[in-house]
């Protein structure tokens, strides 16, 4: 796409069908090269698809998963385990149970922490142990948001609790049911997620044309988190109702 640096690719995908498969071949070749990756792994709709594709190969033999490590990239906070907003609870699910990552190979938040600040200490302290993030694997909020690295978000803002903006709050609301979502929240901060030796942004729906576009073309700023993304090693994969005439 003319006007990107080098380090930034696009990739089109006919559908979320397509997108799912191409994200999955992305982290299959990254999981090839490095087999203990460590994987920073959002929840939410789009990246869905790419988990249940890796889950499939994993099945039929032609993933190698034992010794993939994954961190968890956010959490509510005010939430138990068992609580159907958990997305420790909705990762678990999803991705790291149907890929058998032991809790040896898992680094996570607790919505329950009783301190939450020592909680984000200790999750940057476990993905310095190992040896930084390989690969981030995110979805692109309403927002522009990263996790939940809400706007402002400098590129050093660190893993840390925060309140969730009005923005942030009607985009999840959908997810549960009617039940009111929790208005604070921890995420890997943006020092971890720019540090990523690969970023995989993923992006699928009409809705979020427009701040893909303002994350792919506008002036790189903290207003709009995703586009400090142009400054890592990163790989677009949006569907075509996302990327539209882009």
């Amino acid at each position: 796409m003319r006007g990107l640096p080098e380090n930034v690719q696009v990739i089109v995908a006919r559908d979320a069908k397509d997108l799912a498969s191409r994200a999955a071949d992305e982290i299959a070749l990254e999981m090839t090269l490095k087999p203990n990756l460590c994987l920073l792994a959002a929840t939410g709709n789009t990246p869905m698809g790419t988990y249940a594709e890796l889950e499939a190969r994993h099945e039929a033999g032609t993933l190698e998963v034992s010794n993939l490590r994954v961190a968890q990239l956010d959490e509510y906070l005010g939430v138990s385990d068992d609580d159907p907003r958990s997305l420790y609870r909705w990762l678990e699910s999803s991705l790291t149970r149907p890929l058998g990552v032991t809790t040896e190979r898992l680094l996570r938040f607790h919505g329950n922490a009783a301190d939450p600040d020592a909680d984000c200490r200790e999750f940057d302290a476990g993905i310095a142990r190992w040896g930084g993030v390989d690969l981030a694997v995110l979805g692109l909020g309403p927002n522009g948001h990263l996790g939940f690295n809400e706007p402002p978000s400098p590129p050093d803002a660190p893993t840390r609790a925060l309140d969730l903006t009005p923005a942030s709050l009607e985009s999840n609301a959908p997810y549960w049911n009617g039940l009111a979502v929790p208005r604070r929240a921890v995420t890997a901060g943006m020092n971890l997620i720019l540090g990523s030796k690969r970023v995989l942004l993923l992006v699928s729906g009409e809705r979020k044309r427009e701040i893909l576009r303002r994350a792919l073309l506008e002036p790189p700023t903290p207003d709009v988190p995703a586009s400090l993304l142009r400054g890592a090693n990163l790989t677009v994969i949006a569907d075509r109702a996302a990327w539209g005439e882009l």
